[in-house]
């Protein structure tokens, strides 16, 4: 798994560790019982403070993604299929908001939406 942090994005560094690690963890890339990277070699790795990574880990063990052995290291816990479900629906949500936005600037009615939604879903999915 590669991490890839921006101090120009305006997102904290430690919020950008968590939802590359969740993404990998939603995508299957990190395995269930997968073991991260220690938090002193991803400081190190990424150049960042150690602070840092441990908030980042610390927040993903409160949010059930992992789970920190003192000595050990912290690994992936077993994939949560309600957060996993929650994760697509979001995105899911925003691609829609952002086609509805498009659809509503060019004057394309929710009806049209619809059947368009019904049409692609019965060609690609069934």
């Amino acid at each position: 798994m590669k991490i890839i942090v921006s101090n120009r994005s305006g997102v904290p560094i430690y919020e950008q560790i968590k939802e590359q690690v969740k993404e990998a963890i939603f995508s299957g890339e990190l395995k269930e019982d997968e073991l991260l990277p220690s938090i002193r070699q991803l400081a190190r790795d990424l150049k960042i403070s150690v602070i840092t990574t441990t908030r980042a880990y610390s927040d993903l063990e409160q949010e059930g993604f992992v789970v920190q052995m003192q000595g050990r290291g912290c690994y992936v816990l077993p994939r949560n299929t309600e957060l996993a479900r929650e994760n697509a629906l979001h995105k899911m949500e925003d691609t829609l908001a952002s086609a509805i936005s498009a659809a509503k600037a060019e004057g394309i009615s929710k009806e049209e939406i619809i059947e368009r939604l019904r049409l692609l879903w019965e060609v690609d999915y069934e």
